[in-house]
């Protein structure tokens, strides 16, 4: 593969300023082609500068511009000679930073609106969701802010009003900045991606080199330059994040990897015949197996909390690892499956300001005596972006598109302690679960389905004869990217379908439940 043009040369900082939409904006902006990171608001000037920017994204945040101590841009951001875009918050703070007021409105707004255009400018010109008699346009935006812009800095002109905000967009044309006050980057604003695609490739010039093509151009000379002669090796789970990462280190390296598939007696039903099958077999790929599952358990006998879990699990796969790369002669690095998502929820994007929400064991479970160097190509990816450029490897779409199945295993989908029994139970209320989706031809329209063993004993009637079993939660949810998700609207004859199954043919199974949380407040997986 002939190398085209860096996916990282004309690129977009965000300054993250809090937002709950802050990842919908780098989503968005990714699908438009372009590369796109994420600093804190209050990352240091220079880094900021050696990122070289085509231009710069100011989020929406929760706080508010009138009070001293809120979040503030680094005013140099304003000097760096680049488009920028505040969006809400981040619209304010920039208009009270370059000289002009921002206030807290008497009402509100919150949710659906409509803004009207005064202005022309390159942003929103010629968009519209409909028109009023003499032709002025108006476009369904969303709304989510207390505070307005009430004077425009020196050089800044309106370019749209809302009924509770005379300022819902403004710019300096000269300098190409842009200030909205509601969010482009969610689907509710019906002409946001409009917008954006306005700012990022026609304002900032970024002319869509972040492909799949030009991604694996790129990390194949990244990977070879990085690694050298050195050997890799490779916890080969069979998921679609480290099934990409093993075809993308084969064809950078070749046999300078070794991928270790560990079976640590939690993985799903039939999965160590299916990865040994698959890669070793079809794909000509190294790998050593590795039956560590009592290992694995007992380490995890009276465990019941779920960060404690992961660390544990974590903890043992890295040891693994450690001693069967002792075993391979020149063995320097420790590759891994790690993508975007991965990293913010275990805040890990460097901002240091981040909750953690759960770690992951990637990118949380990694000890400092760790003797192997680090390893992650797809530490930059979200899973869309992982599966495409999976395809473009060759990867079959029946591995591509498999459900994910979390680096723990079934290690946090049974809640509390993890005993063989339970384990068992899981797997096969699991499979059934999985055959019946795929027998309805439902499992390609959901994004992620599994079913969760609870530790709780329910009454039930076998025959003739009172049971006190336990109880085991489907969960199926739709999302495009994961950080946000809902509950997927199943049939209930398929529901039904499962649930009888389950409880006839998994002993010591008497009540099957339904999952119809979102993501958030839930997240996807429950521990």
């Amino acid at each position: 593969m002939t190398h085209t043009s860096d996916p990282h040369a004309r690129r977009i900082l965000i300054l993250d300023f809090g937002s709950q939409y802050t990842q919908l904006i780098a989503r968005g902006i990714r699908e438009l082609n372009v590369y796109c990171e994420i600093l804190p608001f209050d990352a240091d000037i220079s880094r900021i500068k050696s990122f070289k920017p085509a231009g710069v994204v100011l989020s929406g945040g929760p706080a508010t511009v009138t009070e001293a101590d809120t979040p503030r841009a680094d005013r140099e951001v304003f000097d760096l000679g680049c488009p920028i875009l505040g969006i809400c918050y981040g619209m304010q703070t920039m208009a009270a930073q370059l000289g002009g007021k921002v206030e807290t409105s008497k009402q509100r707004e919150y949710g659906s609106a409509e803004i009207r255009s005064t202005s022309t400018s390159p942003l929103i010109d010629g968009l519209h969701d409909r028109l009023e008699a003499d032709g002025t346009a108006l476009l369904q935006v969303w709304m989510s802010h207390g505070d307005r812009v009430s004077t425009l800095p020196d050089g800044f002109r309106v370019l749209a009003v809302s009924e509770n905000a005379p300022m819902a967009a403004i710019a300096n044309l000269d300098r190409n900045f842009f200030g909205v006050q509601f969010h482009p980057e969610v689907t509710h604003t019906t002409q946001g991606r409009a917008m954006m695609e306005r700012f990022v490739r026609d304002i900032c010039d970024c002319t869509g080199d972040w492909t799949p093509a030009n991604i694996i151009d790129d990390l194949l000379s990244r990977i070879r330059e990085e690694v050298g002669s050195d050997g890799v090796v490779l916890g080969l789970s069979g998921g679609v994040d480290s099934s990409v990462v093993a075809v993308l280190l084969h064809q950078a390296i070749g046999e300078q990897l070794t991928c270790i598939f560990v079976d640590n007696g939690l993985l799903r039903q039939g999965e160590v015949e299916e990865v040994m099958e698959t890669f070793k077999d079809d794909f000509g790929i190294r790998i050593v197996q590795v039956d560590a599952s009592e290992r694995f358990l007992e380490a995890l006998s009276g465990i019941t909390d779920p960060e404690c879990k992961r660390k544990v699990i974590g903890g043992i796969f890295v040891d693994v690892f450690q001693e069967e790369a002792d075993k391979i002669e020149n063995i320097s690095w420790l590759a891994q499956g790690t993508i975007y998502p991965d990293v913010i929820e275990s805040a890990g994007a460097g901002t240091g300001k981040a909750k953690v929400i759960k770690s992951h064991h990637n990118v949380g479970g990694i000890p400092d005596t760790l003797e192997l160097q680090l390893l992650e190509p797809l530490r930059e990816l979200f899973k869309d972006e992982v599966r495409a450029v999976g395809l473009a490897l060759g990867l079959p779409q029946s591995i591509i598109y498999r459900h994910p199945f979390p680096g723990p295993g079934l290690g946090v989908r049974i809640l509390g302690e993890v005993r063989q029994e339970y384990a068992d139970i899981l797997r096969q209320a699991d499979a059934i679960f999985l055959e019946e989706l795929r027998r309805s031809d439902l499992y390609d329209s959901t994004s992620q389905a599994f079913a969760v063993f609870l530790p709780v004993r329910s009454v039930g009637v076998v025959g003739d004869n009172r049971s006190y079993e336990f109880v085991i939660s489907l969960r199926a949810v739709e999302t495009v990217d994961f950080m946000t998700a809902d509950w997927k609207r199943l049939p209930y004859d398929l529901l039904a379908r499962v649930s009888t199954r389950i409880i006839n043919e998994v002993r010591s199974v008497s009540r099957v439940t339904y999952d119809i949380s979102s993501k958030p407040p839930a997240t996807i997986e429950w521990e």
